[in-house]
């Protein structure tokens, strides 16, 4: 499909506010939303899904095809890029629920530095391996100075994008916020304690951003413009910089430290129990676009403890999501669509991608979307049992999952521990999800409705509206 396809049925050029990408969505904003055809746009070749949301429609493509998409609708949309600021002003107040939005902007801090947590967390593992084998023991230390000089300087890149993303100056939130990594502090006293580079982690520079772009606000409303352009920047970095030092850092030290002692406390007394609520509930947190709020919870777990034991958990409900798939597949022999769009969605899906499945397979026919979920709260459990057992796995960077995820895992009795533990979890995973599936996922009128020969599409994918019942 192209962007042209997608253009009219969003209410043409005029109508669209903003567009941005992740990993398998285009994220849509528009000026009016009953411009937009909702039921063309389901209907389209080659869109799995669509989300409606108060700030944004969330078109699902898949991963690749969502970049370029991204990529020609930017070009068509620049040269009218303008629109009336009644309308923007109108659609920010049907569509303004703060909770969500703050999820959302928080998210929005955090992804672009996934590649980065990815590429320096897969370093990181292979100068732990080297390590543990004694191997190549000359480059053990740059391989770790290459991956640790990101995860150093990431309260800077945190403040960065925060302040981008408020309305501030970026390298204002940034130079705030390298206060918080800056090895002078360890000559401050805050509350009769000396303070240590890093402490307060992601949480402190996020909170010293926030604070500087406010501080920045203000000075820009109350400053002649003669002063501006010195005292605003002067301000903002002193201001902002003095409360982190001797407010933020502690109070986000404190935050951080009880997160990593919550979390060993919830796996080692409920491992289990929470397992399975984690690993049963995190699709849909992924269907409604909400997951990306637990990054600076993984962020903050790595720092603190060096990996985040909440990843492989949650991880398992793709793995949930990967059975119910093949479950299906094997129930419609007979309908080419349904297993044609598995087929193409699965590879994403192995890879811990879940959106070509959630809405490509499972969410359009309802019930195995919960099978699926039951599939990931098994898997999860597993994994939670055995944490509490003792044999606790982690990932060391946040970003992938599924198969994607062994590279980084990480154990208290090794690394080949922990990839047993999560791979045993993942198999529980696929097979509950494929049990759950096979024998409760289609009543029986629709297995007899949906079981017929159906064709499948010319392009990749197949859009919910194929489906010819939702549940029964």
């Amino acid at each position: 499909m192209d962007a042209t396809d997608l253009l009219p049925l969003l209410g043409g050029p005029g109508n669209i506010r903003s567009v941005a990408a992740c990993m398998t969505r285009l994220r849509v904003e528009v000026y009016d939303r009953d411009s937009v055809r909702t039921t063309g746009l389901r209907t389209l070749p080659g869109v799995l899904g669509l989300v409606q949301d108060a700030d944004a429609l969330q078109i699902v493509l898949g991963p690749g095809t969502v970049t370029r998409v991204a990529a020609e609708l930017q070009r068509l949309l620049n040269p009218l890029a303008a629109r009336g600021a009644s309308l923007k002003a109108a659609q920010q107040a049907r569509n303004a629920t703060p909770f969500k939005r703050f999820l959302r902007r928080i998210g929005q801090i955090f992804i672009p530095l996934v590649p980065a947590l990815i590429g320096c967390g897969l370093v990181a593992g292979l100068a732990g391996v080297l390590a543990d084998l004694h191997l190549l023991t000359s480059l053990v230390p740059a391989l770790s100075a290459v991956a640790g000089g990101f995860m150093a300087l990431l309260a800077v890149f945190v403040g960065h994008g925060t302040a981008r993303e408020f309305g501030g100056t970026p390298v204002l939130g940034g130079a705030v916020a390298a206060v918080v990594v800056h090895p002078g502090v360890t000559h401050v006293h805050a509350f009769g304690l000396t303070l240590t580079p890093g402490q307060g982690g992601v949480l402190g520079a996020l909170g010293a951003a926030l604070l500087a772009v406010q501080v920045e606000k203000a000075c820009r409303k109350v400053l002649p413009a003669a002063l501006d352009v010195l005292l605003t920047p002067a301000l903002t970095v002193l201001l902002p910089g003095l409360v982190t030092l001797y407010g933020l850092m502690y109070a986000a030290g404190q935050v951080s430290a009880a997160t990593g002692r919550f979390t060993n406390v919830l796996l080692a007394d409920g491992g289990a129990a929470a397992g399975f609520v984690l690993g049963g509930l995190f699709l849909p947190l992924v269907m409604l676009g909400l997951h990306q709020a637990l990054i600076p919870v993984h962020t903050t777990l790595i720092a603190e403890q060096g990996s985040t034991v909440l990843l492989p958990l949650l991880a398992m409900a793709g793995a949930g999501q990967v059975g119910a798939a093949l479950a299906l597949y094997v129930r419609l022999a007979r309908n080419g669509r349904v297993r044609s769009t598995i087929r193409s969605a699965l590879p994403a899906g192995l890879v811990g991608i879940g959106e070509p499945l959630i809405y490509g397979v499972s969410l359009p026919l309802g019930r195995p979307f919960v099978t699926a979920c039951v599939g990931g709260a098994f898997g999860g459990g597993f994994v939670g049992l055995l944490g509490q057992l003792g044999s606790t796995v982690g990932a060391t960077a946040i970003g992938p999952s599924g198969w994607a995820l062994f590279p980084l895992l990480k154990g208290g009795h090794g690394p080949a521990e922990a990839a047993a533990v999560y791979g045993a979890g993942l198999l529980v995973g696929y097979a509950t999800g494929f049990a759950a599936t096979y024998v409760f996922g289609l009543s029986r009128e629709a297995l007899a409705e949906l079981n017929v020969p159906r064709a499948a599409p010319p392009s990749q994918g197949v859009p919910p509206s194929a489906y010819s019942v939702q549940d029964k």
